[in-house]
């Protein structure tokens, strides 16, 4: 399966007179989960639902050669925004099932039901399957929506912060299922990630953004320097270094304004 380039230019987001995103380029590949970090307000979701093509923006995002704003093949991008919770009375495996309704004009083979429960396994949800959504921890339901979202195994996936709602434990769970998925079908996660220990460990790229514009684009341990870490986030931090791995990052107290 060939290499696909996530390419964005120039991107700006203006809302009411206001700047929320300027001058964003960068290009990312398949094969390799990349974590957006920054602040809060710095423009993350903002980004993120401009690459999903749900918000209108200046400059250019092309996937795969094609631009955002035309239809993709079906499947090959799915999205997770922020703020998604099912209030429908449907149960697990059905909120996940619904997933493949774009492809399938609503006809589920017993084929897409496997594929479903095999990605209810692997988020150690099988025991979930019949419970109605509306019974299940925010976490759970984060959980389940992301099932929902692997589904149609898309090529690009967009999640805005898709292990919010989770213990550490899960987050990592995910993190590394995303991995395996990434490779396994020659796919992109750009994620938006606030544990910056996590994005260190667990990210193959990390994409820094602060007041709406691009600091760096690079591997983990360079992204997440001292000095960008004091810029953006106000905080002293120490890089403690861990051996056959990448440092870990412990804060030492807020910066002075």
């Amino acid at each position: 399966m060939m290499t696909q380039t996530l390419a964005i230019r120039d991107l700006g987001v203006r809302r009411a007179g206001t700047d929320i995103l300027s001058g964003v380029s960068c290009a990312l590949t398949t094969g390799q989960v990349v974590g957006v970090i920054g602040p809060n307000g710095a423009g993350k979701s903002t980004l993120l639902s401009a690459v999903a093509g749900q918000t209108g923006f200046s400059g250019t995002v092309s996937w795969g050669g094609s631009g955002s704003g035309a239809r993709h093949k079906a499947g090959d991008i799915g999205y997770m925004p922020q703020s998604c919770k099912v209030s429908a009375s449907l149960t697990v495996l059905e909120t996940v099932l619904l997933g493949t309704h774009e492809r399938l004009g609503w006809r589920v083979s017993q084929g897409d039901i496997a594929r479903a429960t095999g990605i209810l396994g692997e988020l150690s949800l099988s025991h979930l399957a019949s419970r109605c959504m509306t019974t299940l921890s925010g976490g759970q339901q984060q959980l389940v929506l992301l099932a929902q979202r692997l589904v149609r195994e898309p090529r690009l996936l967009v999640l805005d912060e898709a292990t919010s709602a989770l213990d550490m434990s899960h987050q990592i769970s995910v993190l590394m299922l995303l991995k395996r998925y990434v490779v396994r079908h020659n796919a992109l996660a750009l994620m938006a990630i606030h544990d910056l220990n996590i994005a260190m460990q667990y990210a193959d790229q990390l994409v820094l953004i602060h007041d709406g514009r691009l600091v760096q684009q690079d591997a983990p341990e360079n992204v997440l320097s001292v000095e960008n870490i004091r810029r953006c986030y106000g905080l002293d931090v120490d890089l403690v270094a861990r051996a056959g791995g990448r440092p870990v990052i412990a804060p030492l107290a807020q910066a002075m304004a």
